[in-house]
């Protein structure tokens, strides 16, 4: 007997497993039937970390967040973050038992430097946070984001192929979103009300949803010019193109219309080789103008009474309705409820990830709409600036500020040393996508989750890793991608 269990071990673990399945899942605990897709991720994680980050890739797009599965508030996304969590935790032993794990360049890259002091600060908040437990969960989220989507990246990205990659695996999946949300849409005869909902449960709303479309338009317009692209995938990337403005334009979502505004004037930046000192001096003579005549402009605003509606002309006059749209004005009682609380804790803030649970005894009844809550149910601060700023005080507010002057200053200096060819051309894509996010982060907020995270991180990673490869004139002999 025991002879026969050795020999034939395979098929009775296997039967015994069905059965104890069978079992389980007759009692209402059907949770065995994942073991097997758990010991493939843990392979995974241990034979092959960089087919599973790419796949983690292809996956974010089809994510599902289980806390909008009612699944007990639990808010982690299935199967990315569970698997960024073990990669997280595999890496940081690796990097703690090995020397050499992360190019010394990259570590000393000043991008990197915000990237770990924005950690660090966070770290520092949880303690006077009003809310400890939630603050360290967000700090560990963040930390799997940054540990995966960025330090490993770097890794990843040696192969400059992978950087090609990565676009076009979330390309691939967003599409089949997109297509599933246009159906969704197209029975609700594509009505601005329903395009809040319809790309449910992959986004949780529409507006995530727009940021994301826009966030990889620059590649698809792109892609078609990338003299190594093959033909076939050209054309590929010009119906993709399609979809995605298609996607986009359906998604009512128009902080994310005005970001790509914003790329096409970034561009156009590129192009003229403007530098980086000419572009800070405009921000801040524009900044100063506004200040000078806020009132006037406030007022000029308040005349615009056209409101959010399916009529696309009506939707794009709405953007600038600051009198009776609800959803700019819940947005500026968003912002002014996080100016309040800085007030109040100028410093550390009030903890990380705690805005929509402290928010609510700021709002002033001026402020207020008929779409305000004080259960924290309605998102966040809807700005990556202010969010930090309510949560971490004013220094977490200058570390986001910080990392994208930072980055912005790396792109445009690269831009004009780098020669002409597909190198440059995929780093325009990445930069202006990137740029699409810092303009839509003045509107909305979503970096902490993995729909935003892993573009984010990663194209970032791009940036630094280009940068490394092209150094300044006089800086000695390039600096590989993969080590110096």
């Amino acid at each position: 007997m025991v002879q026969a269990l050795k020999r034939h071990w395979v098929p009775v673990v296997c039967a015994a497993f069905v059965l104890l399945n069978l079992l389980l899942t007759a009692h209402d605990m059907p949770w065995l039937a994942l073991l097997p897709a758990a010991l493939v991720a843990v392979w995974a994680m241990v034979a092959a970390a960089d087919k599973l980050l790419l796949f983690i890739v292809f996956a974010t797009p089809l994510s599902i967040n289980l806390e909008q599965l009612d699944l007990g508030g639990i808010g982690i996304s299935l199967p990315t973050e569970p698997l960024m969590v073990g990669l997280t935790v595999l890496f940081l032993l690796k990097v703690a038992l090995e020397k050499g794990v992360l190019a010394p360049a990259v570590l000393r890259h000043p991008i990197t430097a915000v990237v770990l002091a924005q950690l660090v600060w966070m770290a520092a908040c949880i303690v006077p946070s009003a809310m400890p437990v939630v603050s360290f969960k967000f700090l560990l989220a963040r930390l799997w984001f940054v540990t995966t989507c960025y330090f490993m990246a770097t890794r990843l990205f040696e192969d400059v192929r992978n950087m090609r990659r990565m676009p076009w695996l979330f390309i691939i999946a967003m599409a089949g979103v997109i297509v599933y949300t246009l159906i969704n849409h197209a029975q609700h005869h594509f009505e601005q009300d329903p395009a809040h909902w319809v790309m449910t449960p992959f986004f949780k709303d529409h507006t995530s949803y727009g940021a994301i479309i826009a966030f990889f338009l620059p590649f698809l317009v792109v892609a078609p010019f990338m003299r190594d692209t093959p033909r076939t995938l050209r054309g590929v990337a010009f119906i993709m193109l399609l979809l995605f403005a298609t996607g986009l334009v359906f998604s009512y979502t128009r902080a994310a219309w005005v970001s790509l505004v914003g790329a096409l004037g970034m561009w156009a930046v590129l192009r003229l080789r403007v530098p980086p000192w000419a572009l800070l001096l405009v921000l801040v003579s524009g900044g100063a103008l506004y200040a000078v005549n806020a009132d006037r402009i406030t007022v000029a605003l308040e005349r615009n009474r056209e409101e959010s509606s399916d009529d696309l002309g009506e939707h794009v006059q709405s953007i600038s309705n600051i009198s009776s749209d609800a959803s700019n004005l819940e947005r500026l009682n968003r912002w002014h409820s996080a100016l309040r609380m800085w007030q109040e804790r100028p410093v550390f803030g009030w903890g990380p990830g705690t805005y929509m649970f402290q928010y609510a005894p700021f709002q002033a009844s001026e402020d207020r709409t008929i779409i305000s809550t004080n259960f924290g149910t309605g998102g966040n601060a809807h700005s990556e600036y202010l969010g930090p700023l309510a949560e971490q005080g004013l220094p977490g507010m200058l570390l986001m500020v910080l990392l994208v002057a930072v980055t912005v200053h790396t792109a445009m200096r690269l831009y004009r040393r780098m020669p002409a060819g597909p190198e440059r051309t995929l780093l325009v894509a990445v930069f202006l996508g990137l740029v699409t996010y810092y303009l839509h982060g003045s509107l909305n907020n979503f970096l902490d989750t993995d729909k935003a995270a892993v573009p984010f991180w990663m194209f970032t990673a791009i940036v630094v890793l280009f940068d490394l490869r092209y150094p300044k004139a006089g800086a000695g002999r390039a600096v590989s991608a993969s080590r110096s």
